[in-house]
């Protein structure tokens, strides 16, 4: 398989997400894997979609110049029988190196012609199913969440422990 086959194979479904490359873009782009790999029923590759993402997001970071840092795309792309992941960093000169060993050697990196360069991660879909076949997340007027129809009535219960996590984390953080 060649990097440029594999970045631009015709796509059933994308999804994506722009972020600054500081340390945070990490936990950020594993929500937003999880969130939208639970939105397109695919929640068997949650966990390996996430590990992978998270390493390319991580070396995006790493990579970036923490005082100008530029803006990278995490993309969750449905084609044929695969999921790619692709990570792309503006600001790269050169495509990253990758350990052949990576994700089982599913992977790749292609250097962008205005700049900057794409990594990606080709994840099976499950047997049987194809990218045509994954449902998009359908959203319907008619049906709304209890929490929707009498939001007053109903508080959620809060955990300390998230809350506590939170605020831990943003304290930590490298805040300008």
């Amino acid at each position: 398989m060649e990097d440029d086959s594999q970045v631009n194979t015709q796509t059933a479904q994308v999804d994506d997400l722009r972020l600054i490359a500081l340390p945070s873009a990490v936990s950020c782009a594993e929500m937003f894997v999880r969130f939208t790999l639970a939105e397109w029923a695919l929640r068997d590759l949650i966990d390996e979609t996430t590990q992978l993402t998270t390493a390319l997001v991580t070396a995006a970071v790493d990579n970036a110049n923490q005082d100008s840092a530029g803006f990278i795309t995490v993309r969750l792309r449905l084609s044929g029988d695969s999921l790619l992941a692709e990570v792309e960093d503006e600001q790269a000169t050169l495509p990253p190196a990758l350990a052949p060993g990576f994700a089982g050697g599913r992977c790749g990196s292609t250097a962008l012609r205005g700049g900057g360069s794409v990594v990606w991660c080709e994840v099976p879909l499950p047997g049987g199913v194809s990218a045509d076949s994954v449902p998009l997340p359908r959203r319907s007027k008619t049906k709304r969440s209890p929490m929707a129809e009498h939001p007053a009535e109903e508080t959620a219960e809060i955990d300390p422990e998230v809350v506590k996590r939170l605020l831990s984390g943003l304290s930590n953080a490298d805040l300008p």
